[in-house]
């Protein structure tokens, strides 16, 4: 792919991420987002990358945006907020995917020269959500008159995020 389009920009969406799932099969996780993060990092240092620090003439530009999620840093209290400077403590095999994932992308900038960034985004709501996630499923148990899921105590905070917002910040990362 990155032969035949000549890619330059990648947005790395792609990840397992319904943490239900990641505890019922932890290495489908692994599998997509720490080994298929690796795999893009890897095509992408290939096909840019002239020597250590050395993009190819025209991959000056080329970057590697890396879509994370705010879930590798714990469980959000009450009150306050994550940071960039928040202590990652992942506490489901899927955020501990992510954190791997997130680690070797910063790896391949740190060791390679690989233009990367990284993003932590909060639970998406918007149109045509997947209905094994929180707010599409929550509506339909209601629908079919059947029990609302909890995890824990229930008193777990969530952040949300609109998902036309966080393109919207996605495509400034990339521009």
């Amino acid at each position: 792919m990155f032969n035949k389009y000549d890619i330059k920009k990648v947005v790395h969406f792609a990840a397992e991420s319904h943490v239900c799932n990641s505890i019922t099969n932890p290495l489908l996780f692994i599998e997509t987002n720490v080994i298929g993060t690796f795999n893009l990092l890897d095509v992408a240092k290939s096909h840019w990358m002239a020597d250590y620090f050395v993009a190819k003439p025209g991959y000056e530009d080329a970057r590697f945006v890396h879509i994370s999620t705010d879930e590798v840093y714990g469980s959000l209290g009450p009150e306050g907020l994550f940071t960039e400077d928040s202590q990652y403590l992942p506490n489901s095999p899927y955020s501990a995917s992510k954190a791997s994932s997130d680690l070797f992308v910063r790896s391949y900038h740190h060791t390679y020269g690989l233009k990367v960034m990284i993003t932590h985004c909060s639970n998406n709501y918007g149109p045509k959500q997947h209905t094994e996630k929180l707010i599409p499923k929550t509506i339909t148990s209601i629908l079919d008159n059947t029990p609302i899921t909890i995890h824990g105590t229930g008193e777990n905070v969530r952040d949300w995020l609109y998902v036309l917002d966080h393109c919207t910040g996605i495509h400034r990362v990339l521009t």
